[in-house]
């Protein structure tokens, strides 16, 4: 609890429950930092849910990131209020530096991120940037990676809805989203962010305790044997590491 609270200013409650091994956090960091303020006390960690302040499930959902490169992520929606979106996640292996992030329109990656479609845009507006009132629906702005390639984030979106986003996808980009602003032929329609790195579709997921298992019914692995494994693909069916040989 100490830990946790140590970032007071983005922490608003720690709860912690000791007979259902669970901690209830309210905060506005990354679920990412949350969970390494955690590990930081030598005990092991995994995010079982999300919810918003006022208990309510208003939707939640994920989208796993890849493709033929070395891009891969988890992403997070969650809708807080009618109004109000949250968008997080983790993206590993990216250049540092900005690289733009949008809902496309279709959930299809039969030709990896090519078969996703444009910018989820049910306005018909043209290309702009989170904050501006003349945007794509799917204009999600830019995330930083840093020099390890890695970009952590957290996004509030008041144009967002959750359940219009299941069954689409999500792309991250090469480069920066110009925003609209660059004046490049492409700026009022992608943002001149360059080829499509990696996608995900986006599926609904279980919100705040709707989610009480600790064995997952697809393979078998309990919540912490899948902690160091990736979510899908093959090397979901190895451990990380060699078990030792006590």
């Amino acid at each position: 609890r100490a830990t946790v609270h140590g970032v007071a200013k983005s922490v608003e409650s720690v709860e912690v429950q000791l007979e259902n091994q669970m901690v209830l956090v309210q905060t506005t960091l990354p679920s990412q930092e949350v969970q390494a303020l955690l590990e930081s006390t030598g005990r092991q960690a995994v995010l079982k849910g999300m919810g918003s302040g006022l208990l309510q499930n208003l939707g939640a959902a994920v989208a796993i990131l890849g493709g033929p490169g070395p891009v891969q992520g988890v992403v997070r929606f969650l809708q807080l209020t009618p109004e109000r979106c949250l968008i997080e996640g983790t993206i590993d292996g990216l250049q540092p530096g900005l690289h733009g992030l949008h809902i496309h329109q279709f959930g299809d990656l039969t030709r990896n991120c090519n078969s996703c479609g444009d910018h989820f845009n049910p306005d018909g507006m043209s290309h702009g940037g989170p904050q501006d009132s003349e945007r794509h629906r799917g204009d999600l702005g830019n995330v930083r990676a840093d020099e390890d390639g890695r970009a952590v984030f957290r996004i509030e979106d008041e144009q967002l809805k959750v359940w219009d986003v299941i069954g689409r996808s999500l792309v991250v980009d090469e480069g920066e989203d110009d925003l609209g602003r660059g004046g490049h032929p492409l700026s009022k329609i992608t943002g001149n962010s360059g080829e499509r790195l990696a996608c995900g579709i986006i599926a609904r997921a279980a919100g705040l305790f709707q989610n009480p298992k600790q064995i997952c019914s697809c393979d078998g692995l309990t919540i912490w044997e899948e902690r160091g494994r990736p979510i899908a693909g093959q090397g979901r069916k190895e451990p990380a590491q060699p078990p030792a040989h006590l």
